[in-house]
């Protein structure tokens, strides 16, 4: 076996142990119980409230947190620092941080009702630090909404000067077709009470049968590169819009289970073209020497630390298991799978896309493409090993990116109008609509701006803002685990295994905003809208830490 295949067997290994071991610790200290009651059981209306099966609920879990970060992170940090130091955070992060926070964002949520985390720390840390958690919570779901629209946009567009290999239009129609089956998915499941077996073995050869379909009948919108990325954005958000208003049974949830057979076919292709592929390590370990950075690079503490979220630890996920998952959880005994268990697979999707980057030799053209390219085509290098031609597995590992993306798209804009509908009080049909197009106003807005570099060349608007974005996300991640050790600690609970973590992902994400401000500043730029966010989280993260650090002392144990 060649270096590569140990260094996914072994990372698969841990996941098993860390699941196991420390998993079960997590459930001991909880006291998870199957005969409380969840809110799922209690109200199930149907709409929003619906006990949902594990296999289900971990899919669409899954499908809903595994978004382009534990793909673009892994692959830019490595581009830029190596991939051992990022392989070491990706694996140990998942699960010793990354873990152990989806975990307790889920129980607290459930034990709270099924509130959002924001609504869960009204009860612990008062009403005006609680609003202020809610509102950076709302603002970082419009981070997100703006960056992953604009990926998802860019991965559509045609690009002909890749000849026969401009696969991105196909994919577009294929992405259609995706959800046009997830929406029959749901009416056959739902209404025509299906059964779960019937309708896979129907619904899922479907979806490799769009994949083919879509290349043949590709969707080429008129004009320039980004002219078609910005319409692409406009009909992503659009589809945003609708997509979070309507019953999760239409769409969130078959989405999601379809979505995560797609992940999963990813991680056969991943992981068995890693083990049979015999595909040799070319991208170096340490480009920079014993420190992993060259000059140029920023500083590894904490720039690898954030631009390596989703794959190791990140605060979205507390998002989605206290916003809709929660909503959803049919026995408490369910959370070490969904919650623990849906990060070690997003842990491993990073694996595997540092993987595509592995198997790259400095200098490769494919290095100038973007991390979707990257990612795609290293699948498909792995696909080759069982006859599958090269065309078609970069078609599916593309399909498979805005898979990604697209089930976390609508479950973020579900959660921003939940987290809208909490602060303002709205409440209905027109209370659910009017707080669906407050959150997307702004990335409406955002997408149709033009950043430019120095030579006057555009960017794209998800590079000009993932630095701020990264460190959005994990700060988010060390607030929520700050709250919740609030929570431990009055339960009489154990807290450190929430406090230790809070603390080193403070320290990354703080130093990382400043980093970003002082970088901005001595390039001269100061007003610009990645270092006034960074500013603006730093003024909200000073005052929430303190606010905590206040209440954990004052904090007795319940008897």
């Amino acid at each position: 076996m060649g270096a590569l295949t140990w260094i996914a067997g072994g990372a698969i290994v841990l996941y098993l142990i860390g699941f196991r071991i420390y998993g079960r610790f997590l459930s001991r200290v909880m006291n998870l119980s199957d005969s409380n009651p969840t809110p799922a059981a209690q109200i199930n209306d149907g709409q929003d409230y619906i006990p949902t099966r594990p296999a289900i609920l971990l899919s669409q879990h899954f499908a809903a947190i595994a978004a382009v970060g534990p793909i673009a992170g892994p692959i830019l940090a490595g581009m830029q620092y190596g991939w051992f130091y990022g392989l070491l955070w990706i694996v140990i992060g998942a699960i010793l941080v990354g873990g152990v926070h989806d975990f307790m964002a889920l129980i607290a949520s459930v034990r709270h009702g099924a509130r959002s985390i924001g609504e869960v720390m009204k009860e612990y840390l008062g009403p005006k630090t609680a609003l202020a958690f809610s509102l950076y919570i709302w603002f970082s779901l419009i981070y997100v909404i703006v960056v992953f629209t604009d990926l998802t946009a860019a991965a559509f567009v045609s690009r002909p000067i890749l000849g026969n290999e401009n696969f991105g239009p196909g994919v577009a129609t294929s992405s259609l077709f995706y959800l046009g089956l997830s929406i029959l998915l749901g009416v056959a499941l739902t209404r025509f009470r299906m059964r779960l077996l019937t309708a896979s073995l129907i619904f899922i050869p479907a979806i490799f049968g769009v994949i083919a379909l879509g290349q043949k009948i590709p969707i080429v919108f008129p004009g320039d590169v980004l002219a078609q990325q910005r319409t692409w954005d406009a009909v992503i958000l659009i589809y945003c819009f609708f997509a979070s208003i309507i019953p999760m049974w239409v769409l969130l949830q078959p989405r999601g289970f379809l979505g995560g057979m797609i992940l999963y076919a990813t991680f056969i292709a991943g992981i068995f073209g890693i083990f049979f592929g015999r595909q040799a390590i070319h991208f170096p370990a340490l480009p920079g020497g014993l420190l992993g950075a060259d000059a140029m690079a920023p500083p590894i503490f904490p720039i690898l630390f954030t631009t390596i979220a989703c794959g190791a630890c990140s605060g979205f996920h507390g998002l989605v298991g206290s916003g809709t998952t929660s909503k959803q959880l049919a026995k408490e005994s369910h959370v070490p799978l969904v919650g623990y268990g849906g990060m070690l697979f997003e842990s491993l999707v990073a694996v595997i896309a540092m993987a595509t980057l592995m198997i790259l030799s400095p200098g490769s053209m494919e290095l100038d493409l973007g991390p979707d390219e990257i990612y795609a085509r290293g699948l498909a290098h792995f696909m080759q090993a069982f006859g599958i031609p090269f065309a078609a597995g970069v078609t599916f590992g593309k399909l498979a990116f805005a898979t990604f993306i697209y089930d976390t798209l609508d479950v973020s804009t579900r959660l921003g109008r939940y987290v809208c509908e909490e602060m303002t009080g709205i409440k209905g049909r027109w209370g659910s609509l009017a707080a669906t197009a407050i959150t997307l106003a702004i990335p409406f807005f955002c997408v149709f701006l033009t950043f430019r570099d120095a030579a006057g060349a555009p960017i794209p608007l998800w590079k000009t803002v993932w630095p701020a974005f990264g460190a959005s996300n994990q700060l988010l991640a060390a607030l929520t685990l700050a709250g919740v050790t609030i929570w431990l600690k009055k339960e009489g609970r154990n807290w450190l295994i929430t406090a230790l973590p809070a603390v080193f992902m403070t320290l990354v994400s703080l130093c990382s905003l400043c980093k970003i401000v002082w970088t901005k500043r001595a390039a001269g730029i100061i007003f610009d809208p990645v270092s006034l966010t960074a500013v603006v989280l730093l003024i909200l993260a000073v005052g929430y830490i303190s606010n905590v650090a206040v209440r954990f002392f004052k904090t007795k144990p319940a008897i």
